[in-house]
């Protein structure tokens, strides 16, 4: 049982360690990789290139796969050169194999030490993330070592063998088991070092472990299909071909075993090093057969995932790549452009407001109703994708910059619920009943509505940009708006005095909507308050500041308490 215990931590290190070299590189260098993938996409022998590459660094075709995918689903490359960047980054991930499986058991404990050391003191800058990365290559060696360390006393168990005989000659079972097992431990670079490993023990025939290193090749194909499953159809377009070459693959590669294990001991090949090397040729292979064909596949993976018609669900976020979520600056970046994309839909909710005011339009209020839901499932998404986010690989200024995003888009969401129900009243008191505002009153409303219209894009320019120049004119606006709001309910209240009908008859929704238009501006211009905080020119509070001695209430309150206290000779 102890045994077993070793080996399944092994495992489970050998994992977390490709974990912490994926994510730390993507948190550290995950911006330029990525333009390196976009800038690729106009020649498929670049983008093959890029895909080696990128994917030599991060250790994972998955993540790749991934990025690539969320490119595709935003119409970043086409599908094609996108199938292109995948071939290479398979060629990379079995590179990365082949130079892990050499015996680097000495590098582990130096890269571990230094790792650490550079983490703990330098844990919020790029040099501590880098440490991150060395920990986690030192942990994948390490791993490796304490795997055969944990197997040898094992080797000759007879329930091992009969074990692992259950393996032998069934290559489709074979495939299956390394399938799954690369799906669970969401890493095929991890399953392909096991099993070099378990040949170099003798635990398993070297027939047995190439049937595992194709079924390793799969699960990666079938990973990259799951984790895709909720994105655009242009997205799964590109796992979905990538699937499809390691699939004929593999059928291609299964009569070729015989030959591949015949010339390994041929040619002498230690078992790990016939593991890696067949690993590697697999995917060199498939470059080779394919890169020519990815025209052809990319036009079958559209046939069989059409894309949907157009403009089908507005309220479906455009920028909020999952893949990000590892690169902190560009998952906020995405987070940023889909509250813009709220803020636009907020600002046709209001100027068609003005126009259901004007022309008692009872069809577009029940349109722009619906846009409050688009727009509250907009926030949802964008709030769930921000708290996915990492915390600990954010700086200071991200996380403020995290924070003013949420803020925003809750005052948008709360907004987009004041004009929903706004437009109800103007229905309910206004058009149902064939009342009209006075001359007066409608210019009054107009004025404060292209007021209103014009703050939101002050405010969605000081959202984007943080200047406090803007945001010093966005807090003016909103001390000259509440002015004209009490100015304009006075004006009101006088057309009542002066019996004027309009007025009397919309004397309560009148009052309500420049009280609620008041309201909608307060929402706008909370965006200013923390980029004047951090300036330094935000007063805390608004009183004045009074002595006590001339503020009569305190003068009171101190008269009292003096006269309570007891008094001594």
């Amino acid at each position: 049982m102890k045994v077993l215990l070793n080996i399944l931590a092994g495992v489970a290190l050998l994992v977390w360690g490709t974990h912490l070299v994926r994510t730390g590189i993507l948190r550290l260098y995950g911006g330029p990789l990525r333009r390196l993938l976009r800038h690729s996409a106009g020649h498929r022998g670049a983008a093959f290139a890029a895909g080696l590459v990128v994917t030599g660094l991060l250790q994972s075709s998955t993540a790749t796969a991934l990025i690539v995918a969320a490119f595709a689903g935003q119409g970043l490359i086409a599908t094609a050169p996108a199938l292109a960047v995948m071939l290479g980054a398979d060629v990379g991930t079995s590179l990365v194999t082949l130079v892990l499986s050499f015996e680097l058991d000495w590098l582990a404990p130096i890269l571990i030490v230094a790792g650490v050391t550079l983490f703990l003191r330098r844990q919020d800058t790029p040099i501590g993330r880098f440490g991150r990365i060395l920990i986690g290559l030192g942990l994948i060696l390490f791993a490796l070592q304490w795997i055969r360390a944990s197997t040898q006393p094992i080797v000759g168990a007879a329930g091992v063998q009969v074990l692992f005989a259950t393996l032998t000659g069934d290559v489709f079972l074979d495939i299956l088991v390394a399938a799954i097992a690369a799906v669970a431990f969401y890493s095929s670079l991890a399953v392909v070092l096991l099993v070099a490993t378990l040949a170099s023990l003798n635990i398993i025939g070297l027939p047995v472990a190439l049937g595992l290193v194709l079924g390793a090749n799969l699960g990666s194909g079938l990973l990259a299909m799951i984790s895709t499953l909720q994105a655009e159809p242009e997205a799964r377009r590109v796992t979905l071909g990538n699937f499809l070459f390691k699939l004929i693959g593999c059928a291609l590669a299964i009569p070729l075993i015989v030959y591949a294990v015949a010339n390994g001991q041929r040619a002498g090949l230690a078992p790990a090093g016939a593991v890696v090397l067949f690993h590697l040729a697999f995917n060199v292979a498939l470059a080779a057969l394919f890169l020519g064909f990815t025209n052809v596949v990319a036009r079958v993976a559209t046939r069989l995932l059409p894309s949907p018609a157009p403009g089908d669900d507005p309220s479906k976020p455009r920028h909020l790549d999952p893949s990000a979520l590892d690169t902190p600056a560009l998952a906020i970046g995405n987070a940023a452009r889909e509250t813009l994309r709220v803020a636009d839909i907020v600002e046709e909710m209001l100027r068609g407001m003005l126009t259901v005011i004007v022309k008692d339009d009872r069809e577009l209020a029940a349109r722009l109703s619906k846009h409050d839901d688009v727009v509250d499932k907009l926030y949802t998404a964008i709030k769930l994708y921000l708290a996915q986010a990492p915390r600990d690989a954010l700086s200071e200024r991200e996380s403020r910059r995290l924070a003013d995003i949420v803020s925003f888009t809750i005052n948008l969401e709360q907004v987009g619920d004041v004009v929903e129900r706004i437009l109800q009243d103007i229905v309910d008191r206004k058009i149902d009943k064939g009342r009209r505002f006075s001359e007066a009153g409608m210019a009054e409303i107009a004025d404060l509505h292209a007021r209103l219209v014009a703050n939101l894009r002050l405010a969605t320019s000081v959202f984007l940009n943080g200047d406090d120049r803007s945001a010093r004119e966005l807090l003016a606006q909103k001390v000259l708006f509440r002015d004209l709001e009490r100015s304009y309910a006075e004006s009101h209240l006088a057309r009542i005095a002066g019996n004027t009908i309009e007025s009397i008859e919309t004397s309560s929704l009148h009052l309500d909507l420049i009280s609620d238009l008041r309201r909608i501006n307060s929402h706008f211009c909370t965006v200013a308050y923390p980029i004047l905080e951090d300036a330094g020119v935000l007063a805390r509070t608004r009183l004045l500041a009074i002595a006590p001695d001339d503020d009569p209430l305190l003068a009171d309150r101190r008269t009292r308490s003096d006269a309570d206290t007891p008094r001594t000779a």
